[in-house]
Order: C-alpha cells, then sequence, then structure tokens
C-alpha cells in the first residue's frame, strides 16, 4: 500500500463518523504520496469533537493500520497555538485535512503553512519540546510503578532527539526517532553529539547480540500482555496482536539493518508498558536495565537535564544555518 492509498483508506474512514473535523498527521503528511507505505507505519488520524474522548487506538481499515486519536477545538484554539506545538504544526504545513464541515480547519492550515518554517516559531516549538522533557522528568514519581517510572525516563530522554529534528524541520516521529535524528544530524558533522544522544539512552556500547536477547525477552511479554483485554493504558493498542508487526517485526527490522543501537528505544519502551499491562515484573527488564545503565532512573534524569544547554545550542545553530529556509537536500 503506498501513501496515497492510505490516506484515501483514512478518508473513507473518518466519512463513516461523526465529527466536526479530522486531520491526518505523522509520518503519512511527510512522505510522498507515491512513497510506500512502510510495512511497520500507521497512519495517525485526529478527529475533532466536542468534548475529550478516549483514544481509539490501532485498527484495520481497508488494509490500512490506523492510529484514531480525538482532540477538542481547545488544543488547536489558533493557527498560533499550532505554529508552536511541535507535536502537531507538521500536520498543518500543507493540506492534510480529511473533513472540514466548518471550513475552520482549512483556514487554520491556510494560516500556518506559510509561517511553519520560520525561524520564530521554529525556535518556539524546539522550546516546546524541551519543556515537554522537563515535565516528562518531573512526573517521575516514587510512588509509581517501576516501569511506568522507566517509561517516563526513557520518553522523555528521547525528546531531546524530537527537538533536533524540530529544529531541523523533519518529523518528530515516536519510533523511529534515532535513525531519523542520526540521518538529519550527519550532513551537520554532529556524528560526536548523535553517540551522546545514544549514551544518555545507554545504548551506545550494545551489540547487535545484546539487543536480539532483548528484543526476545521484549517479545514474550509483549504477546503476553496483548492477550489482555481492557486495558486502562492509553497506550494499550500498542500493546496489541494487530501492532506486533510494528513493535517485534519493526524492532528486528532495524537490527538488520545496522540499527541495533537506535533499535533499543522502542524495545525498552516496549518492554516497560507491557510489564505495566501485565501488573508484575521480569528478570529480563532488569537485565535490559542494568545493559542501559540505568540504576538509578533519578541519576539517568539528571544526566539528561544537564545535556539540555548544549542540545539548546545546537538546536540554535541548526536554525540558524538554515534561515528557515526549509530541510538541506538528503547528503548534503
Amino acid at each position: 500500500m503506498n501513501v496515497q492509498e492510505a490516506r484515501q483508506a483514512a478518508a473513507r474512514w473518518v466519512a463513516g463518523i461523526e465529527c466536526e473535523g479530522a486531520f491526518l498527521s505523522g509520518s503519512a503528511t511527510w512522505l510522498a504520496r507515491d512513497d510506500d507505505l512502510p510495512p511497520a507505519s500507521d497512519v495517525d488520524v485526529f478527529v475533532l469533537a466536542a468534548e475529550e474522548r478516549r483514544k481509539l487506538g490501532k485498527f484495520r481499515f481497508e488494509g490500512a493500520l490506523l492510529e484514531a486519536t480525538y482532540l477538542t477545538w481547545e488544543r488547536i484554539p489558533s493557527a498560533a497555538a499550532i505554529l508552536g506545538d511541535y507535536h502537531l504544526a507538521g500536520a498543518f504545513k500543507d493540506d492534510n485535512v480529511l473533513a472540514d464541515p466548518t471550513g475552520r480547519l482549512r483556514e487554520l492550515q491556510s494560516a500556518v503553512e506559510p509561517a511553519w518554517a520560520e525561524p520564530r516559531w521554529v525556535r518556539e516549538r524546539c522550546d516546546h519540546a524541551e519543556s515537554g522533557i522537563l515535565k516528562g522528568l518531573a512526573a517521575m514519581d516514587e510512588a509509581q510503578p517501576y516501569p511506568m517510572k522507566v517509561l517516563r525516563l526513557l520518553f522523555a530522554t528521547g525528546v531531546t532527539t524530537h527537538v533536533l529534528l524540530t529544529a531541523g524541520l523533519r518529523n518528530p516521529t515516536v519510533r523511529l526517532r534515532y535513525p531519523a535524528v542520526r540521518i538529519m544530524l550527519m550532513p551537520y558533522g554532529r556524528a560526536a553529539l548523535y553517540e551522546r544522544l545514544l549514551e544518555l539512552l545507554g545504548s551506545e556500547h550494545l551489540p547487535p547480540g545484546r539487543v536480539e536477547r532483548h528484543l526476545a525477552a521484549m517479545t514474550r511479554a509483549f504477546d503476553q500482555a496483548a492477550r489482555v483485554e481492557g486495558s486502562p493504558y492509553s497506550f494499550a493498542s500498542d500493546i496489541s496482536p494487530q501492532a506486533r508487526h510494528i513493535a517485534v517485526d519493526g524492532s528486528r527490522e532495524l537490527i538488520e539493518r545496522g540499527l541495533h543501537r537506535e533499535a533499543m528505544f522502542w524495545i525498552a519502551v516496549t518492554y516497560a508498558r507491557s510489564l505495566l499491562i501485565l501488573g508484575g515484573d521480569a528478570p529480563g527488564f532488569h537485565e535490559m536495565l542494568a545493559d542501559l545503565r540505568i540504576g538509578s532512573p533519578e541519576e539517568r534524569a539528571d544526566q539528561v537535564r544537564a545535556f539540555l544547554p548544549r542540545l539548546r545550542r545546537v538546536a540554535e545553530g541548526i536554525i540558524g544555518r538554515r534561515g528557515g529556509a526549509g530541510p538541506p537536500p538528503a547528503g548534503a
């Protein structure tokens, strides 16, 4: 299935539901319409509703794996609010509207598109991403189950890549954030910085065999958790039979491509999520944390905080070098 076919399937699904508007987000909005949609990718759909609703999560529709999330208008009250939101701004950089009965979405999109690459808005989105790091680290609480504390640490640490991807006008992708920032940083001569990002994750020294071992342990936990029904967690659809090819097969594909260190982010995240759903623990989880050198999540959080001034300087350098003119060509 190519991107255009997946977009059309999403549009037909939206046409069959009641909503106040809907738009695409995620990787399908950054790829060319005739590109093949990667097998380990889903299609993100935001559905506008008058009030908060539970996330629908992942499901199959006409062969496309959709992930639908409800959004209220309060989240996108103005073009300025969208331009400063690093999660949502990319969806409005061009026309990704699927349904717009009031005309409001296209009005917002037409205002966002010409300003999206302006340095002042890129800086605001970088600030938004950095604030997400600090909030995520602050949310680590002793009263939480240990896998939740680790999960918060991993996601907050991973947002360091989003600061840089945002500065470079690239997709702040979720699962593939480390491979994506690697591709972006190399033209800027920032290989050493990339290694530091992996050090903060804890995977910079891991050989493929160790990563494969952790993938096997995660897969066992995933398959058990995927059979649990009625999980209250918002990420439950990511730990489900229909998402297995993303979490498991997608991670294996990265290892086979020589991106085993990068694969550890989603392996670790998925392992923590699976244990939260199972309500238990596993020796393999602690073995993985030992390999990532996460003896104390609090100490790793302090290291991430200490890295932020350097991260900010590099992001500003990328913005300044580009002047908001758009991404450099591949290999530049």
